[in-house]
């Protein structure tokens, strides 16, 4: 009879380890909001971390250079315009110094932030947009036109605005009939998925207003249900089952009668949050009020979301920020790095590859999205969708070992022989120590009389 034993599956993100980093390293001392939205409550790019605060007499949130870690005093300037509490925030990714906010106000507003931070509190927007009649609780920019915001409030309403020309393009208003817990673009952002609390996921076309696709109930729960595409066009959902266990699926929008794969996962309350990286096509979910974070590879074999590790921690997270993939320590193989608010702080998280070599990994960083968009907001509208366009990393990669080249002059090294008497030459044995960039001692081993003597040699460092 032949023998079956379980093969493990080959990935190279099998090992992928998350880990926060050191206490000096994170954002304290910063009040963050208490409002029960399940939004992010956090934005990163390169330069700048953005996280909703508790203000009284209105809303506001506070952007950080990403090197001003510590203690945050409680007089830092703020960005504090709105008339209401702050629900979701987010960085333009073609420019790093602009973010949208929304509010309880109805209002959406585009601020610019100088470079170095804040010195004085922001009021007045570059851009403010009005054109919702209920709270504005999520917004997302366009992934690859240039000034195209997409936004989504309680009145049921979907608008994508002309942030160039301050005006409501395309508004989509007869689509949903209950409150929208999501609204995400694909990767050319020529499609709108958006999930409702009327238990309907529904993949429109975002210059029409038309429903291309709709699945009703893909989690049968009556919590919120969190979607996004993944590269491939597929749709990876995450909900509740009847008995409000946690699931997250995965379903193909041209067959949308059957979930490729739906996975039940446990019986939390907090809803997941996923974190979807096209390049790596790993899923990380993080629960609002959770204290860890799961990650999963998402492929084209059965069962497609393979389950990879989990980061645990003692405290819960009130929301998450994601670093886009240019913001990365690439010599350090990251992966990802997530910003996790606490009560009082906030943690950035990072996740890694374990490698040997200190070499760029190609295979870990394929080409990414980069901060060019590749249409203008004029452009899309008139019906231009263009690819994105990608950078390689390779070329903003610092290597971490500096090639040096030493030379000791030998005529130093006589008075060795000299201090050893009359033992042969071959008695002695050099030790090379370097202890720090500029400093080379030079130990030579007497055999016979078991002594090591120090002799200083000069050192001439050349460098690249």
């Amino acid at each position: 009879f032949t023998m079956s034993r379980k093969v493990v599956r080959t990935s190279k993100f099998r090992h992928v380890f998350g880990q926060a980093v050191k206490a000096d390293q994170c954002y304290d001392d910063i009040r963050i909001s208490q409002m029960t939205w399940d939004s992010n409550f956090c934005s990163v790019n390169p330069k700048f971390v953005a996280m909703i605060v508790d203000a009284s007499g209105g809303g506001a949130f506070i952007v950080l250079p990403l090197n001003k870690t510590g203690r945050i005093d409680m007089s830092y300037p703020t960005v504090c315009g709105h008339t209401g509490p702050v629900l979701d925030i987010e960085f333009c990714p073609h420019n790093d110094n602009i973010i949208a906010s929304g509010s309880e106000d109805c209002s959406v507003m585009i601020w610019e932030i100088p470079e170095g931070g804040l010195t004085t509190s922001l009021t007045e927007p570059v851009v403010k947009l009005d054109g919702h009649s209920k709270r504005v609780g999520i917004l997302s920019w366009h992934p690859t036109a240039h000034n195209v915001l997409m936004s989504a409030g309680c009145d049921n309403v979907v608008i994508l605005w002309n942030v160039a020309r301050g005006e409501a393009a395309v508004r989509i208003d007869s689509v949903h009939t209950d409150l929208i817990y999501c609204a995400c673009w694909n990767r050319d952002g020529s499609q709108i998925l958006t999930s409702c609390k009327d238990k309907a996921l529904r993949v429109l076309d975002p210059r029409k207003g038309t429903v291309l696709y709709e699945r009703e109930k893909p989690h049968e729960g009556s919590r919120p249900i969190r979607a996004v595409f993944t590269s491939d066009g597929k749709i990876l959902s995450t909900g509740f089952s009847r008995m409000s266990e946690r699931q997250v699926a995965l379903w193909d929008p041209k067959n949308f009668s059957e979930p490729l794969t739906l996975q039940e996962l446990d019986t939390s309350s907090g809803v997941l949050l996923p974190f979807y990286d096209p390049d790596t096509n790993v899923v990380y979910l993080c629960g609002k009020g959770d204290s860890s974070i799961r990650y999963f590879e998402v492929t084209d074999e059965a069962p497609y979301i393979h389950y990879l590790s989990i980061y645990s921690s003692k405290e819960s997270q009130k929301g998450m920020g994601w670093m886009p993939k240019r913001g990365l320590e690439i010599n350090k193989c990251e992966i990802a790095r997530f910003y996790k608010l606490h009560e009082r702080k906030c943690e950035p998280i990072v996740m890694t590859v374990p490698r040997k070599s200190d070499l760029f990994q190609e295979d870990l960083y394929p080409d990414t999205l980069g901060s060019e968009p590749s249409a203008e907001a004029d452009e899309w509208f008139a019906g231009k969708d263009a690819p994105p366009v990608l950078i390689s990393l390779k070329e903003g990669f610092a290597t971490t070992t500096k090639s040096k080249e030493f030379k000791v002059h030998k005529s130093l090294l006589k008075t060795t022989t000299a201090s050893a008497g009359t033992q042969p030459d071959s008695s002695g044995v050099i030790f090379l120590s370097l202890f720090g960039p500029k400093t080379l001692n030079v130990y030579v081993f007497d055999i016979v009389q078991k002594r090591c003597t120090d002799i200083l040699t000069e050192v001439i460092f050349v460098c690249d």
